[in-house]
């Protein structure tokens, strides 16, 4: 049993962080003022476009992306030592292409797809959107309410999705819609293809969320989309649904875990500096615990998450591991941060440390992709043969 990674993959994981530490944390005070002024969280284009470049230059982009279209086709075990890197910055950048809906795409897109949508993303010559959840049906997509429904060769798709991350910019949305109303999850759920500025694909209103980020509520009226755009087989949208939302999942564990390193090391280095009543904060017993518990906590969602990435590459099963380390993971961090928040005093409650965005983030983690009360729920129904 091997607990270190293969040295390629270190290698890789370094130079993930030297590109967070250079490229990325100089530009957070930037990243603080913008969302502390009302503007949102978000990159100038000049920086967006410098990063792009730079990360191309290192080899960054398409790394878990099949080789036939540029990636290196690395397995989930290297891409968490990759997120993990990236989790520690509060800068939003993601490494084109966004993994989940890679992944997606991989397991569904026949070869008109690959050519027109998965080789253009790998490139990062595009971004994508997914849009899974409705104002109804959030956490429950058996719910779903949105339908699709055959007009010849084409779709025609009538129904609401909300949450959306990217939807007003993104050049194509993985759309989720039921087409059989008998079935639903269970062989009646496809998803389709929906290019920007398809008519009928309407974007309702932008949803502003804690922590500067934005979300949307999409409305589609009569959205008419080509045959060739249903994304793998008719019905069966549900098991690469899956795919994507465990991905997520994965990064949510590897990004906490970078999250709350960086708290736990800026309380390292601030205890022993900071004094109070004539002693350091680092000799307080409550500070001294906080720092323990919090080291052996990430250390072990560290392993958590390496484990349940290594399962997955080997082809098992890994639904529980996957709900276990997204409840875990984003809830270890969350008391990481408030903790150090807690260290810092006053100044833990300001916009001048990256402490808030932090937390901002984790407690919307703690939500999005399903939230940790269901995650728990499906670990004891797996668990206790609970599943009707």
């Amino acid at each position: 049993m091997d607990f270190e990674l293969s040295e390629e993959h270190r290698m890789l994981k370094d130079l993930v962080a030297r590109f967070v530490r250079d490229e990325l944390m100089p530009l957070e005070a930037g990243v603080m003022a913008r969302e502390a002024d009302g503007r949102g969280l978000g990159l100038a284009p000049e920086d967006q476009a410098r990063l792009d470049k730079k990360a191309h230059e290192l080899g960054l982009f398409g790394l878990d992306a099949p080789e036939d279209v540029g990636g290196s086709d690395l397995p989930m075990l290297a891409m968490v030592g990759v997120e993990e890197e990236i989790g520690r910055t509060v800068t939003p950048y993601t490494l084109p292409p966004d993994s989940p809906n890679l992944r997606m795409l991989m397991q569904t897109v026949d070869e008109r797809q690959r050519v027109a949508y998965l080789a253009p993303y790998v490139a990062g010559e595009t971004v994508s959107a997914i849009g899974i959840s409705e104002p109804g049906a959030g956490s429950d997509p058996a719910g779903m309410q949105t339908r699709a429904v055959r007009d010849g060769e084409d779709w025609v798709i009538n129904g609401r999705k909300i949450w959306i991350s990217r939807a007003d910019h993104a050049d194509f949305t993985i759309l989720m819609a039921v087409t059989d109303t008998e079935k639903r999850a269970r062989g009646g759920i496809s998803a389709f293809l929906v290019d920007k500025g398809t008519p009928g694909f309407n974007v309702l209103r932008r949803i502003p969320m804690i922590g500067g980020a934005y979300t949307y509520e999409i409305a589609l009226e009569d959205c008419r989309v080509e045959g060739w755009k249903l994304l793998g087989q008719e019905g069966a949208g549900f098991a690469p649904m899956q795919t994507r939302l465990g991905t997520r999942r994965i990064q949510m564990a590897a990004w906490s875990v970078g999250m709350a390193q960086r708290a736990l090391d800026m309380v390292v280095e601030y205890a022993p500096q900071r004094k109070t009543f004539g002693a350091p904060l680092s000799e307080r017993q409550a500070i001294q615990f906080w720092v323990a518990e919090a080291a052996t906590k990430i250390h072990a969602t560290r392993l958590m998450t390496y484990d349940c990435a290594w399962k997955l590459d080997q082809g098992r099963d890994v639904r529980n591991e996957i709900s276990m380390i997204k409840w875990y993971a984003t809830e270890m961090a969350y008391e990481t941060v408030d903790r150090s928040m807690q260290t810092f005093g006053a100044m833990g409650m300001t916009k001048e440390l990256p402490l808030s965005l932090m937390q901002a983030k984790l407690r919307t983690m703690r939500i999005y992709d399903g939230p940790t009360e269901i995650h728990k729920w499906v670990v004891a129904r797996n668990l206790l043969g609970t599943r009707r």
